[in-house]
């Protein structure tokens, strides 16, 4: 069964149930609107010429429209490419130009003027009128995603996902989360991100279940959310429950079933305030472009601070050499578009995915991920994981937020630098004397930091990710 398929299938049967809601304005679609509405925007991209396989560009904001266009292109058979609202020009020439899309859906056209595709609005009014078409025919395994990689560390790649992968990728998740037609999501994501695509909008649909689409994050507008919709679950990134607590409302999710976190690391005391505040322990899981979801905590039992999780079901983990993260399951993509080196790099002899990430598991069997592969520092022939150097910086009151990264040194190979930001009231002068203190009772001398940076803001992408990679300029910059 494909992936629309299952979703038509409930909506048919439950066709008065509440599928969207926009939170700007209340207005609520049932699922017999919703299989309407995604066949007519189907058949309008059909009389412009879009074709099954055909690849369509998708880069909008979050909104009702933005929805329908991406279960329309799925339906039609065709291909969505989500793509970062942020990206800059050359950005969206290289995706472009890489997987050759026969049409763009962009907030604004502009975007791709004088390139080779034509471009539409989310909202598909200035399209043909619609025509009729066999919708929900693909085949499970045919791509249904080209979901490209966040590109921290060098050109994003596009990862093959067929709809039998985001499918086994959604019905994990409704089982490991008890996901049942009478929830309902506040989503705040953005919509090009495994997160808010393959997470939150693929899991509530296959789980029958009605999400409230917010057109940015706001910490009231969430709150809002929440209150007037009867929300059971939201999802968020780190930064976003960050923001929450600056603006005192971690308190606004206690009612939520179920709190989610993940696409990037939770601050352990981020965790315990989440905790405090709303009575329930953050969930935090894993997952990558590249395949879904991997992991979760569990729905009941321990949720632990730092780890996320247990595999979910499907999914196989294990540890390869120097304890990198290798998977295996329904939910693990084909391989990168037209990249035969890197599906080379990317697979093990016997099929298992390299996800790139350095783990270890616990004696209950919970992955916690110490590291990227690529971020590992080696300093004088030793290796030192970011993680668990940040991971004792943070323990000082005065720092808000720490990222660290290797910067080429002659002597040593690479020195091990922090980057920090701090509270309000720490002393700019006496900082990193404090912070040398405070590291050498928790790290051995070569993991501690040699160069101290204090910044107002680290830089971080759309979902959240710390880019290393602009750091680690920065410091070669003033080496």
């Amino acid at each position: 069964m494909t992936l629309t398929a299952a979703w038509v299938e409930r909506w048919r049967f439950a066709s008065t149930r509440p599928v969207l809601v926009d939170a700007r304005d209340g207005e609520v679609l049932t699922g017999a609107d919703v299989e309407h509405l995604t066949r007519t925007a189907a058949g309008r991209l059909s009389a412009t010429g879009v074709r099954a396989g055909d690849r369509v560009l998708l880069s909008c904001a979050p909104s009702i429209d933005t929805v329908i266009a991406y279960v329309a292109i799925l339906r039609l058979g065709a291909v969505v490419v989500p793509a970062n609202t942020g990206y800059t020009r050359g950005e969206l020439e290289h995706v472009i130009g890489d997987v050759r899309p026969v049409a763009a859906i962009l907030d604004d056209p502009g975007r791709v003027d004088g390139l080779p595709l034509e471009a539409h609005q989310p909202d598909l009014a200035t399209l043909p009128p619609s025509a009729e078409v066999p919708l929900d025919i693909a085949d499970s395994g045919d791509i249904a995603m080209v979901a490209y990689t966040s590109g921290t560390t060098g050109r994003p790649k596009g990862a093959l996902l067929s709809h039998a992968n985001l499918l086994a990728g959604a019905r994990a998740l409704v089982e490991a989360w008890q996901w049942t037609p009478d929830d309902r999501l506040v989503h705040a994501l953005p919509m090009f991100h495994m997160h808010g695509l393959g997470a939150a909008l693929n899991g509530s649909f296959t789980a029958g279940a009605s999400v409230v689409v917010l057109p940015r994050f706001e910490p009231a507008a969430v709150s809002e959310a929440i209150r007037d919709h009867e929300a059971t679950l939201f999802f968020g990134v780190p930064t976003m429950y960050a923001r929450m607590r600056e603006a005192a409302r971690l308190g606004d999710l206690a009612g939520l079933r179920l709190i989610v976190s993940g696409s990037a690391p939770l601050d352990p005391l981020l965790f315990q305030q989440i905790a405090s505040d709303a009575g329930q322990d953050p969930l935090e899981r894993y997952g990558m472009s590249e395949t879904v979801m991997l992991t979760s905590n569990p729905l009941f039992g321990e949720r632990r601070a730092g780890s996320v999780g247990l595999p979910l079901p499907g999914v196989r983990i294990r540890l390869g050499d120097d304890g990198g993260v290798e998977v295996n399951g329904p939910n693990v993509f084909r391989g990168y578009w037209e990249n035969p080196d890197a599906n080379r790099e990317a697979f093990t002899d016997d099929g298992w995915f390299r996800t790139g990430d350095i783990g270890e598991f616990d004696a209950d069997g919970y992955l916690w991920l110490v590291g990227r592969s690529s971020d590992l520092i080696i300093t004088g022939g030793y290796n030192v994981y970011p993680r668990e150097v940040e991971d004792a910086v943070r323990e000082h009151p005065d720092v808000v937020d720490v990222a660290v990264v290797g910067i080429p040194d002659p002597a040593w190979g690479e020195t091990v630098a922090a980057y920090v930001v701090t509270s309000e009231g720490a002393d700019p002068a006496g900082i990193a004397v404090a912070l040398d203190g405070h590291v050498e009772s928790r790290l051995a001398p070569y993991k501690r930091p040699r160069r101290w940076t204090i910044l107002t803001e680290l830089p971080h992408n759309a979902m959240g990710k710390v880019r290393r990679d602009v750091l680690r300029d920065q410091g070669m910059m003033s080496s």
